[in-house]
């Protein structure tokens, strides 16, 4: 079975790494678009470009939606998707916050369809390795896990930068460090935050918000994320044995170039991979009914949850 994607957007990410992934990928092909935008739709070359998000999920021949808009649409059109018979890959973070998150998983049991978050580093070869060890037992007990993600960015008139539109850097390039707190502890159990120190822009969002928190009883872990300090990304794992620890700026966002992990004074070398196409094809084929790893809905309620916590800290 070869599955037919409908894309809602043709924003940037759905025209620099998802349409490429979908045209890549075995399993997948890319139906149809629909955006503001008709000329971006026809770039990203879908056999078919709709004129509304509407004509697209009525469209029969549409199998699976992915879902590329503003973090607040996310609620509306993921529901709107799931209710008209589509499979749904949404783009990352996959709610607002995670009273919205459940309440899409809710509507896809409902309807038997697949939902999933587009977090496409948990495909990567090389942070699934990076679990792996830490599963393992190769690192001894963990005892923190310590994370940034911090870029300054350019963003004129950027949705990034609206409260109204989910905009903020804890939930654009924080939930990629939330993830690394459920992937570690598997589901980051008996969280406690223990600070928050958040800076906030003139348009109300978060440039930089900073958090440490206690899991699983005794597992420090600590993020940084912002849209105003220097490019930063760090992915530091310490065990009682041993720290792993990612390549210099690659923890969160590598994409078609190699990769490396440290474990201790080992180096372990990964060829130049695209987890977004792996990300497609790992969702196409379980719509397909094959059986393959993808994002479990608990990750993407608990990484909700864990963004909750931060930015509701000290209300």
């Amino acid at each position: 079975m070869t599955v037919r994607w409908g894309f809602l957007g043709a924003g940037y990410v759905a025209s620099r790494a998802m349409a490429p992934a979908v045209h890549e990928a075995e399993g997948a092909t890319l139906h149809a678009v629909a955006s503001r935008d008709e000329t971006r739709s026809r770039a990203l070359e879908p056999e078919k470009v709709h004129a509304s998000y509407r004509t697209l999920l009525d469209d029969p021949h549409v199998d699976a939606v992915y879902v590329s808009l503003t973090n607040a649409q996310h609620l509306e059109w993921v529901i709107a998707a799931l209710e008209a018979g589509k499979h749904v890959l949404c783009e990352k973070p996959l709610a607002l916050n995670a009273a919205e998150a459940h309440t899409m998983f809710d509507v896809a049991q409902r309807a038997d369809r697949l939902l999933v978050e587009a977090s496409w580093v948990r495909w990567h070869p090389r942070f699934q390795r990076m679990v792996a060890l830490a599963e393992s037992g190769a690192l001894g007990a963990l005892t923190s896990i310590d994370s940034s993600f911090t870029f300054i960015g350019a963003m004129t008139n950027n949705y990034r930068l609206s409260p109204e539109l989910g905009g903020g850097a804890l939930l654009d390039v924080g939930c990629y460090q939330a993830q690394a707190w459920v992937a570690f502890t598997d589901g980051a159990p008996d969280m406690v935050i223990d600070s928050v120190d958040r800076t906030i822009g003139d348009t109300g969002v978060d440039l930089t918000t900073r958090a440490t928190a206690i899991l699983s009883g005794n597992i420090r872990a600590a993020m940084l994320g912002s849209f105003a300090l220097r490019a930063t990304q760090s992915l530091v794992v310490t065990g009682t044995g041993a720290i792993m620890r990612s390549g210099e700026g690659e923890a969160f966002t590598s994409w078609r170039e190699s990769s490396s992990i440290s474990i201790g004074t080992h180096e372990e070398r990964f060829a130049a991979a695209d987890a977004f196409v792996m990300m497609v094809e790992a969702v196409s084929a379980r719509i397909a009914g094959i059986e393959g790893w993808v994002l479990a809905s608990r990750d993407s309620i608990r990484s909700a949850e864990i963004l909750d916590a931060v930015a509701s800290f000290g209300a």
